[in-house]
């Protein structure tokens, strides 16, 4: 033991259980020991990376879940002995970077632009080395056991040059090209953003309906010379360049091929034939702007309009520009968007191409509106917060379908297995239908893309400046890209790049890649996992790790998605302010079910610290009882059967938990322990050995309760940590001690028999209380044929049967005739006379009358969630606490029949 520790060792523990004292000493020595990655040369490797939270980011409750999980399992596999390494970092996250500096400039009344770009990037750098990281801090106080010896950052020098490389080595591959295509274009930010950093939201608008006119005096076989079409941003209609029908829709066949002349541009484009018109919805006809949405992007491009000539009509901040055709009124050049919006309807209304929509008011006459209002699900920037514009840009993509296919075939082989497994489907169908990756950002923050360009538009790629020069030859004045790379990018090298690649020699790279576990949210499924698992298998041609574990989301106690705006937000440094990083640990392990969401529930996290102090004072108890720390990993020998059964059941909890673990089931994990702990050993075996602390009892209650640290220690590091050195001298911390291995069965008797004594306590305190029966009260008890087993028992145990049951013994003969209750344990069914204990008439009234008003309630509650429309129309919660109530009332009913039944 270092010095350090012994000079950290309490001897009697204090009388209450108080976190965070603990916590803030033990994590200062595990960090300042160097013991969250203790020298293992020679050991197995274990390793996660964590999904590298952004620079500008503190702790919110998912990271908790997310940080939790992670650490349970590294502090799993380092007490079994592995050399586990949990690789930390930052991601530089570039757009949320840059805006908190540029915020702090404008509070300075500064901008961005007052500076050249290496002076901008300076400040950033200034900015990181003052307030940046702050979370680094808080995952520390949630007890993360992380490799903080080498933490990473996604713009260390080391990290760049792996990212440039991937850059360079892809393009040179033909995997990374320049294209003109639609992007998430943020007006505020002025730069492309990925499909995570959009946000939907519902905002009202309208849907307003239009003629267009077909051109040449063409008409439609109903005889009419327009064609209706609808939509929710008129303003595109300055760079319209089709109208699409269903090529099936009847209506519209004859014309198929006819041209539309766009009344406010003058502008001629062809009516085309589309399965992505729906002949259902609206009129069939859907206008076409290839410059400005997704779908008629696509639309475009199958009726042959190349990017290259589809019309752009807005500048990077969303104002409306000259169309290359030249066709925009000059009154609607200089625009911003929403203006633009409200004159064209004001000029196609004037000019007679408007449709009103007609409503009535309450006296039944028709209303003419310009628009149906309508509820319209917007994107939004989550960062900008302004609506996102599609928009057609020059960027940089990556050939995401083929890099694809290495990722599908490595979950169909099983060489990535997905858990739970039922997430396979989601990533097959967004793999299957991968589109191209777009990787540039508009941003001075972040690795600069290494392509420069001749004064020709030439393109040279290169990691360095002079390689390139070299390609460009002398005499060619080169000028670099002037956008960075999208964070997504870098971070997908997070598995290898942060153990030392592209050097392939890296020591931590042959031991340590590919990793074992990644933990992550399922909503970055493709942002991020998807596409580490792609540049892995790209560049080290093995899977990034060998399983991906997705878990949900942390929602309000009502299953409601947290969010600012209402106000349902849980701060995790809060609830470890009031409880303790451990019981915050064990709630989101204890709720983490595969397949679901983990609702927020307070309570619960304060039950987890009823939890921590119950075994803080079942050591107490312990060590007050000349109980100490055990020097052996098997177990001690044992002769009593008490002795024996907790063995056993430590044989099998670790079983259970190995299992769960193995399985990925933290729920299950955290459960089977938590019941050992309060079950068997504090409500059971605590009680079962009080008065009788002999050698052998000591020896084996200071073994178990090691094996409970041990055991317990990945969930709930803190307190067993500190237990674990207050119950004696130690050889070392338990943070790196060894694993359970019992080497030791389950005696098959004294599990028998000690199952057979709780079950006759259980069932007799559970009597007693039912019938009103003071918890002390001494009874008798007859039982006139024992089985031989039983009998043993009995005879073997008068001692805690007199004092756990409350008994004057079990007489092995007929109970005298009168009012009795019956009480079973195993094969025995005991009576026990109730003369003169309780009214037995006047308790057969009261359990009759509660009985019948149970079932009343029961039934009434069964009627209502009977009647589909209560369960449909009613809230939510309305109905989820009609089934609460009425699994508390069939449940007292039960119990108070079963009551009945015991008087007979």
């Amino acid at each position: 033991m270092t010095e350090t520790t012994s000079a950290q060792t309490s001897g009697e523990l204090a009388k209450t259980f108080e976190p965070a004292g603990i916590e803030a000493k033990w994590y200062a020595h595990w960090e300042s020991n160097g013991l969250f990655r203790p020298e293992r040369p020679d050991a197995a490797p274990y390793t996660i990376v964590n999904p590298p939270p952004n620079v500008t980011g503190s702790l919110h409750i998912g990271h908790a879940l997310d940080n939790t999980l992670q650490d349970v399992a590294i502090r799993y596999e380092r007490l079994r002995g592995k050399d586990a390494l949990w690789v930390v970092g930052m991601d530089h996250a570039g757009i949320a970077t840059q805006m908190v500096v540029e915020r702090q400039m404008e509070a300075r009344q500064d901008k961005r632009t007052n500076y050249t770009r290496e002076q901008f990037v300076d400040k950033v750098w200034e900015w990181k080395a003052e307030s940046g990281g702050t979370i680094t801090g808080q995952l520390r106080r949630l007890g993360c056991s992380m490799d903080w010896s080498r933490e990473q950052f996604t713009m260390d020098p080391h990290f760049t040059r792996a990212v440039v490389k991937v850059f360079v080595d892809l393009y040179n591959q033909g995997l990374i090209y320049r294209d003109k295509r639609l992007v998430n274009w943020d007006p505020k930010l002025k730069t492309a953003i990925s499909d995570l950093e959009v946000e939907t939201r519902e905002t009202q608008g309208g849907f307003w309906h239009f003629k267009y006119p077909l051109a040449d005096g063409v008409t439609r076989d109903d005889g009419l010379d327009y064609i209706e079409v609808a939509t929710t941003r008129p303003e595109t209609m300055l760079a319209d360049m089709a109208v699409a029908v269903h090529p099936e829709d009847e209506r519209y066949k004859s014309v198929i091929g006819k041209e539309i002349l766009q009344p406010l541009t003058g502008r001629r484009f062809k009516v085309v034939a589309d399965e992505h018109a729906d002949p259902e919805l609206g009129s069939g006809a859907v206008k076409i702007t290839p410059g400005h949405d997704f779908n008629d992007f696509e639309v475009g491009k199958r009726a042959g309009i190349k990017a290259a000539d589809m019309l752009n009509m807005f500048d990077a901040e969303a104002k409306v520009v000259q169309t290359a055709d030249g066709l925009v009124p000059d009154e609607f050049v200089g625009l911003d968007r929403f203006d633009a919006r409200k004159l064209v309807v004001e000029r196609m209304k004037e000019a007679g191409f408007l449709i009103p929509h007609v409503s009535k008011d309450k006296e039944g006459n028709e209303v003419l509106h310009d628009a149906e209002p309508r509820t319209i699900q917007t994107p939004f920037g989550d960062r900008g917060g302004v609506v996102i514009e599609p928009w057609l840009t020059d960027q940089w993509y990556v050939d995401a379908e083929t890099l694809a296919k290495a990722p599908m075939e490595a979950v169909r082989s099983g060489a990535i297995e997905i858990v739970p497994k039922t997430w396979e489907k989601t990533f097959f169908n967004w793999m299957e239908n991968i589109q191209p990756w777009c990787v540039s950002r508009q941003l001075w923050w972040g690795h600069r893309i290494p392509a420069w360009y001749g004064s020709d538009g030439q393109c040279y790629v290169a990691e360095t400046e002079e390689k390139a020069q070299a390609k460009a030859g002398d005499g060619v004045t080169l000028d670099r890209d002037n956008d960075v790379l999208d964070t997504w990018f870098s971070s997908a090298l997070w598995p290898f790049a942060t153990l030392g690649w592209p050097d392939e020699d890296a020591p931590l790279l042959k031991k340590h890649y590919p990793n074992d576990l990644l933990v992550s949210g399922f909503d970055i499924l493709f942002f991020w996992d998807a596409r580490m698992a792609m540049q892995g298998l790209h560049f080290m041609k093995e899977v990034p790790w060998k399983k991906l574990y997705l878990h949900g989301l942390v929602r309000a106690a009502d299953g409601a998605k947290m969010s600012k705006s209402k106000g349902n937000v849980v701060d995790p440094l809060g609830l470890i302010d009031k409880y303790g990083a451990d019981a915050l640990r064990f709630f989101m392990c204890a709720m983490e079910s595969q397949g679901r969401d983990v609702k927020m529930d307070e309570k619960r996290v304060e039950g987890y610290r009823n939890f921590a102090t119950k075994l803080w004072n079942a050591a107490r108890f312990c060590q007050s009882n000349g109980i100490t720390g055990s020097a052996s990993i098997a177990a001690p020998a044992a002769a009593s059967a008490v002795n024996k059964w907790i063995i056993g059941e430590v044989v099998e909890t670790v079983a259970a938990l190995d299992q769960a673990m193995a399985d990925l089931r933290f729920d299950a994990a955290a459960n089977t322990v938590y019941h050992f702990v309060w079950d068997q050993f504090c409500d059971w075996y605590i009680e079962l050995i009080k008065g009788n602390f002999d050698a052998e009892t000591k020896a084996v209650a200071g073994w178990v309760l090691d094996q409970i640290l041990v055991m317990l220690h990945p969930f709930m590091p803190f307190v067993t940590e500190e237990l674990w050195h207050a119950l004696g001298e130690r050889d070392g911390e338990l943070i790196v001690a060894a694993w359970p291995k019992p080497d030791a069965a389950v005696d098959a008797a004294a599990k028998r028999e000690v199952e057979w004594l709780i079950a006759l306590v259980s069932n007799l305190r559970t009597a007693k209380n039912e019938l009103g029966i003071a918890p002390g009260a001494k009874l008798d008890a007859y039982l006139p044929e024992p089985s031989a087993q039983t009998r043993g028992i009995i005879e073997a145990n008068p001692a805690a049967i007199e004092r756990l049951a409350r008994l004057n013994g079990i007489r092995f003969e007929a109970a005298p005739t009168g009012a009795a209750m019956q009480v079973g344990a195993g094969d025995a069914n005991m009576i026990v006379p109730l003369e003169g204990v309780i009214d037995i008439a006047a308790e057969k009234a009261r359990l009759e009358k509660a009985l019948a008003a149970s079932q009343k309630e029961a039934k009434s509650l069964e009627g209502r969630l009977g009647n589909p429309s209560f369960v449909e129309k009613a809230k939510p919660e309305a109905v989820e606490k009609a089934r609460a109530d009425h699994a508390m009332h069939a449940a007292e009913a039960e119990r108070l029949a079963a009551a009945l039944q015991r008087l007979g």
